[in-house]
């Protein structure tokens, strides 16, 4: 069955916070399953979000909640493994500028690291808000 494969162990990291105001804006807010929370990034050319996960997991979907107005055009997933330094892309998308949960079919990879890179903001200053990131597939 496939299902959310971030847990508690999932070590996440951020490109940035909005005005660093990770109280409210912070990445824990990306898998707190809360409708009114969010992460929020600061202004750039682009943000990212990496996930560290705690054993082999096989990825299946990319699920991504934006906030309408403050979404990407183009993602990247590139993926790795903690022993190395070099992550590998395995996939692009597109989003679509909404509030609906998208979810986006990846190419079966059997990773412990990902990163999720969001380019050419719908925002002019670059910002992305999140709702809910979710990676779905099983544990290996």
């Amino acid at each position: 069955m496939t299902h959310s494969l971030v847990c508690p162990e999932t070590v996440s990291r951020v490109s940035s916070v909005l005005n660093r105001n990770t109280r409210q804006f912070g990445k824990k807010h990306l898998f707190d399953q809360d409708e009114e929370t969010c992460w929020n990034s600061d202004q750039g050319p682009s943000q990212w979000v990496t996930l560290e996960f705690p054993q082999l997991i096989r990825v299946s979907q990319l699920q991504i909640q934006f906030q309408g107005g403050f979404s990407s055009r183009r993602g990247c997933l590139e993926e790795g493994s903690q022993g190395s330094q070099a992550l590998r892309q395995i996939a692009d998308f597109y989003p679509e500028d909404n509030n609906s949960l998208q979810t986006f079919p990846i190419p079966a990879a059997e990773v412990d690291r990902l990163k999720v890179t969001f380019e050419d903001a719908t925002d002019f200053f670059g910002r992305v808000v999140i709702y809910h990131l979710r990676v779905l597939g099983e544990k290996v």
